[in-house]
C-alpha cells in the first residue's frame, strides 16, 4: 500500500449539509464538560436554550466526510493513522442552530521519509447555506505512520509559531472532565468504540477507555475563552493545537497560558499523571 500523491491531493469529497438544532448545541457543550457549575451564566449560556450560544469549537463535528482514510483507493494504512492537529480560524459566529454545507478537500500532504510516515492535512470550510458566508475554515492533520517514502514534498506550508515560551505561565485554570464524558461527547461526534468499549481499549492497549483528543480540544477551549474573553464566543478567532497524549475521563486538566502580542499560546496537562495532552497551542481574539 503506497500513496499515490498526485491522486489523493485530486481527491474529490461529496458536499455534506449539516442540520443542527439547539440539542446538538447543548449536547456538544455537555460533552465537554459544561454545566458542571449549573448557576455560572459563562456555562449555562451554552446548555439552556433561553439564550443559548454555540461553543465556537463545536465547528470541528460538523460536516466530518467520514473515516475515509480506510478506504482501499486512499492508499493509506489506516490502522497507523493518528489525529496529530488540529486548527480553526473562525470567520463569523457559530449560530446555535441552522444548516451548513461542508466542504472538505485534501490540503497539503508531506513526505517524511521511508520509515518515518508522512503528514497528511485535510481541509474543512464550512457555509451557512442560509446566507451563504463562510462560517469557519478547520485543517485536521493525520500523522500516517506507515506511510512515508512515497517520494515528496518534504515540506509543506509554513504554519503559525506556536512554540511555548521559556518561561513560567502567565495564567492556569484547572478543570475535572467527567468520568462519563466520553460516553457523552461520542454522541456529538466519533462512535469510536475506543471510547467506550473497556474491551478494545484494552486490545488498543490502553487500560480504559480513552477521551476524544477533540473533546479534550474543546475542554481547552472553552477555559481559555473563560479566561481571556469572558466567556463570549464572538471574541474566538483562531484556535490550534497538537495532540501530544490521550486523557482518561475524569481526570483533571491544567490549562497553562502565556500571553503573547496579538495571542495566547498554551499548554494542557493531564494533572494526576503529569502528562501534557495538548501541546503548541495558540488561540487569537478579537
Amino acid at each position: 500500500m503506497t500513496i499515490d500523491y498526485a491522486r489523493l491531493m485530486a481527491r474529490e469529497f461529496p458536499e455534506r449539509v449539516h442540520s443542527f438544532a439547539w440539542r446538538e448545541t447543548v449536547l456538544y457543550a455537555l460533552g465537554v464538560g459544561l454545566g458542571s457549575n449549573p448557576v455560572d451564566p459563562s456555562e449555562l449560556q451554552f446548555v439552556y436554550e433561553g439564550g443559548l450560544k454555540a461553543l465556537p469549537t463545536m465547528a470541528v463535528v460538523l460536516g466530518h466526510p467520514g473515516f475515509w482514510v480506510s478506504e482501499p483507493d486512499a492508499g493509506i494504512d489506516f490502522r497507523k493513522v493518528v489525529h496529530g492537529e488540529q486548527s480553526l480560524i473562525i470567520h463569523s459566529p457559530l449560530p446555535p442552530e441552522g444548516t451548513l454545507i461542508a466542504r472538505n478537500s485534501v490540503d497539503e500532504i508531506i513526505d517524511k521519509g521511508e520509515g518515518k510516515g508522512a503528514l497528511l492535512r485535510v481541509r474543512r470550510d464550512l457555509i451557512d447555506q442560509a446566507t451563504g458566508v463562510l462560517q469557519s475554515t478547520q485543517v485536521m492533520s493525520m500523522f500516517c505512520r506507515g506511510d512515508g517514502g512515497f517520494g515528496r514534498p518534504t515540506t509543506g506550508k509554513p504554519q503559525p509559531n506556536s512554540k511555548i515560551p521559556d518561561r513560567p505561565a502567565d495564567m492556569s485554570v484547572t478543570r475535572p472532565t467527567l468520568p462519563q464524558a466520553a460516553l457523552i461527547y461520542r454522541l456529538s461526534a466519533d462512535l469510536n468504540p475506543l471510547h467506550a468499549d473497556p474491551a478494545v481499549a484494552e486490545a488498543a492497549g490502553f487500560p480504559r477507555p480513552i477521551l476524544h483528543g477533540l473533546a479534550t480540544y474543546g475542554v481547552a477551549g472553552y477555559t481559555l475563552l473563560a479566561a481571556c474573553a469572558d466567556g463570549d464566543p464572538a471574541a474566538l478567532r483562531e484556535l490550534g493545537c497538537r495532540f501530544s497524549a490521550p486523557v482518561f475521563p475524569g481526570e483533571t486538566l491544567r490549562i497553562d497560558m502565556w500571553s503573547e502580542p496579538s495571542e495566547t499560546r498554551f499548554r494542557c496537562t493531564a494533572i494526576e499523571r503529569d502528562k501534557v495532552v495538548l501541546d503548541h497551542g495558540r488561540a487569537v481574539f478579537a
